[in-house]
């Protein structure tokens, strides 16, 4: 059977794919492999994840959510999706600080791309990592936790370092949100761009750079009828306007618990257009985010024909070597283009010309052509921990320079 990524654009190259049930077992297997990658959920949009050598899937382990409820923390298994993560917490009193836009997918995926939700003062979803478990290419088990030399190198690693078995994260208090969905932003309105972006818990802006809306999640009401020159949305929206939105978390301002109004797409339901589509997204400091969009606005009759829509989100700085994020506050500009390669990368190409003087970096899941220079820091653990290359694959080696 042939293995493909979640969008079916990207074929995976195992020679054989293992879905071990143990933790001995897989570092049986790791110690055994010259070449061996971890997938996760499939959501990403590149060869990240590919290998020609032995891919691992770990959705056979034991299950594995251990609540620490007097230390404010979960350790989760690898292959845990937040949809199934989410309501366990909830029902414990706790939360998960942010969330990205699907909650499909997997945890360990998701925070090794650099993954994100949006609000200025969120940061990724890997910032709320405080310890990492990993097999490494021996077949050891390694620990690494906040305030470890190799830590802020380990948790967003693209898989280079070794299989993450499981995770701790950082968790707060259970808290509600409402969502609404205003309409008709103005390029006039980009002007506002911070304080906008500063009126929710999370905000993103979908545009098709010509007509914008607004996701705003905020906790409190929002009162008045005039909001930055916009008008409130008549009924649930899909950020794809040609889309129905019963795939949707709840809107119309009606409160709801935190997992369900942080993503836009509710975890019973095949998310956003269920595959059909490509992904890029850029990340720009966010001081250049007004002339920024400015610029894709002035291109836009370009950029239409391969695009479904854009995202434009907030996320604020971290310290991990490899995160889009690391040591700036972001914004994200992210596109959903139609399922056809040929018209897309033409396009790609264009958008990362444009933005080329912003220094955007790529999230690391998604298409990208230009590769941003490696730390040398993070190439000397990968060659200290993976001296062979066993984890390496066609994408890392190109990050890497080799």
């Amino acid at each position: 059977m042939t293995l493909t990524n979640w969008a079916g654009n990207t074929t995976f190259h195992a020679k054989e794919v293992h879905h071990p049930t143990s933790l001995d077992e897989l570092r049986r297997l790791v110690a055994g492999s010259s070449s061996v990658r971890a997938l996760g959920s499939g959501h990403s949009f590149n060869h990240v994840a590919d290998t020609a050598g032995d891919l691992v899937v770990l959705d056979r382990m034991p299950e594995l959510v251990e609540i620490d409820s007097a230390a404010a923390k979960v350790r989760v298994g690898a292959r845990t999706t937040y949809a199934r993560l989410a309501p366990l917490l909830h029902q414990a009193g706790f939360a998960l600080a942010n969330m990205a836009s699907l909650p499909h997918i997997s945890v360990a995926g998701s925070v090794a791309t650099g993954t994100h939700g949006s609000g200025v003062t969120q940061p990724g979803l890997a910032a709320a990592v405080s310890s990492i478990d990993l097999v490494t290419a021996d077949g050891s088990a390694l620990t690494l936790a906040r305030g470890d030399a190799d830590f802020a190198g380990a948790v967003v690693s693209l898989g280079a370092l070794g299989v993450v078995t499981s995770l701790t994260l950082d968790l707060v208090p259970a808290f509600e949100l409402r969502q609404y969905v205003r309409e008709g932003l103005t390029q006039d309105a980009l002007a506002d761009f911070e304080a906008i972006m500063a009126s929710g818990y999370s905000v993103s802006l979908f545009t098709d750079f010509r007509d914008t809306r607004v996701w705003l999640k905020r906790e409190d009401e929002l009162t008045g009828p005039d909001w930055y020159g916009t008008t409130p949305a008549d009924g649930p929206r899909h950020p794809l306007p040609t889309m129905p939105a019963d795939t949707c978390t709840g809107q119309l301002g009606v409160p709801g618990p935190w997992y369900d109004r942080l993503p836009h797409f509710r975890a019973d339901s095949p998310p956003s257009g269920a595959g059909d589509e490509l992904q890029s997204e850029l990340l720009l400091p966010r001081e250049h985010a007004v002339k920024a969009l400015r610029e894709l606005f002035a291109i836009g009759e370009r950029i239409r024909p391969a695009l479904q829509i854009s995202e434009i989100r907030t996320i604020a700085a971290d310290d991990l070597w490899l995160s889009p994020f690391n040591g700036r506050d972001t914004v994200g500009i992210h596109f959903t283009w139609v399922r056809d390669v040929a018209t897309v990368m033409p396009v790609l190409e264009l958008v990362e010309e444009t933005l080329a003087p912003f220094d955007p970096r790529p999230h690391w899941g998604k298409l990208f052509t230009r590769f941003p220079e490696c730390p040398e820091r993070f190439r000397s653990l990968v060659h200290r921990l993976d001296p062979a290359g066993k984890f390496g694959n066609a994408f890392t080696r190109v990050l890497l320079g080799e």
